[in-house]
């Protein structure tokens, strides 16, 4: 460790992808911790000038310098220290890149002074893999020297007999971070964007006594494009079941999987208790996506005949929800909004209540039918259900996801013991 980082609280960043660079955009925005490992896991260009030029330019959210400071002028001022050892300094922040191991279990946070990693690789996702796996897990950051991983997506457990293991967990900054048990968990995952969109969708909905009450629920998210798809047509690797994944990015509307849904039951887990479908749409954006959600309640009628739940009831759940527990998280906006609106805006998610739609009716259950349920002398019922349609926005990349991450990464580093 170098004498400029010696006695700071580090934050380590395994990877410099999208996730990986925004999220040390955002600490510097932030600035929780006192400085920042990055580890790219190989070289990078020809010297640290050219990390310095990735670092600080970006084509959707544009220069460090206007990411940081606006319209202002003033710059970010960023200086190399130390060529060989990878040292930087941004406006003063002590950062060190470091350009050999790609195994976690080899980076050796330890020596780093590195308490908490951010895994931001998108490979290392099965808590269950073990540390000295020949090809890394994220487990192998812990035998490194951290105490603490948190994985930028969706945990992915491989082998299906497999459990969660005791010491990881799923949250979401606003809905379920307060779960988190310094003692037991060391292996978190943040979920993924649209996971974190949906749950604070959810949420509310399923702490307010009316619509709490879900028969079935589905969700479809038009989603930007992301790395893992191609930028023209390509041929799928061995044994690819979406062949659509490798069709041109940029110039096509690609209906494919999401493990939003799944993921949602770690974090909210009542979603066990009815059908929850979910599917993405790939659009060619850059960033900012939206979610359609699709629920059926059952409800009940008023004195005067008409449906509890409506749109003026769901807006108003979320309006009083954008202004209470979830307030800066969850916003709710009458606006009509397109997508260019909220890029880089800072909250999980945005309730476009201008599109919010309910029709209410009936469902009729037959007697015969009561009664194969063993209810006796049944009458035919006629069950009052509302459907709802309700659209949410979020930044899938800085805005929403990352800034949730790292909100979630200071809640952790402040409950250290």
């Amino acid at each position: 460790m170098n004498s400029t980082l010696k006695n700071k609280n580090l934050l380590g960043i395994n990877g410099m992808g999208r996730i990986g660079k925004l999220t040390f955009w955002n600490h510097l925005v932030v600035r929780h911790f006192d400085g920042y490992v990055l580890n790219a896991g190989r070289e990078v260009g020809k010297s640290l000038k050219d990390v310095i030029h990735f670092l600080t330019n970006d084509s959707t959210y544009g220069s460090l310098d206007r990411f940081l400071y606006g319209y202002t002028g003033k710059k970010c001022e960023v200086k190399i220290v130390d060529e060989t050892e990878g040292l930087l300094e941004f406006d003063g922040m002590p950062v060190k890149i470091l350009r050999s191991e790609r195994n976690p279990r080899n980076i050796n946070w330890a020596r780093e002074g590195v308490r908490i990693v951010v895994e931001c690789t998108g490979v290392f996702l099965d808590p269950t893999v073990p540390a000295d796996n020949p090809k890394g897990s994220a487990r192998g950051h812990l035998e490194a020297g951290a105490e603490k991983v948190i994985v930028s997506a969706p945990f992915q457990i491989k082998d299906s007999s497999l459990r969660m293991p005791d010491d990881s967990g799923l949250f979401v900054y606003g809905v379920n971070h307060v779960n988190y048990d310094p003692s037991k968990h060391h292996i978190l995952s943040s979920a993924s964007c649209t996971t974190t969109g949906l749950a604070h969708m959810m949420k509310p909905l399923l702490e307010t006594e009316e619509t709490s009450h879900i028969v079935t629920a589905s969700m479809s998210t038009v989603h930007s494009a992301t790395n893992n798809q191609d930028i023209l047509d390509a041929v799928p690797v061995a044994g690819a079941k979406d062949l659509r994944k490798n069709r041109a990015a940029l110039n096509n509307i690609i209906p494919t999987t999401t493990g939003a849904a799944k993921a949602l039951e770690h974090v909210l887990p009542q979603i066990k208790n009815f059908g929850f479908m979910a599917d993405s749409v790939r659009v060619p954006t850059s960033t900012v996506s939206l979610i359609a959600l699709n629920i059926t309640f059952r409800t009940k009628l008023s004195e005067t005949g008409e449906p509890v739940i409506n749109r003026e009831f769901i807006n108003d759940i979320y309006m009083k929800a954008s202004e209470g527990a979830q307030k800066d998280l969850l916003v709710f906006s009458e606006e009509q909004n397109v997508s260019a609106d909220f890029q880089g805006y800072r909250a999980s998610c945005i309730i476009e209540g201008h599109e919010t739609h309910t029709r209410t009716g009936f469902l009729q259950v037959d007697s015969d039918i009561l009664e194969e349920y063993g209810i006796e002398n049944a009458k035919d019922v006629q069950i009052p259900v509302t459907h709802a349609k309700i659209f949410g926005w979020y930044d899938n990349e800085f805005g929403s996801y990352v800034n949730s991450l790292g909100k979630l990464t200071v809640y952790v580093d402040k409950n250290m013991l």
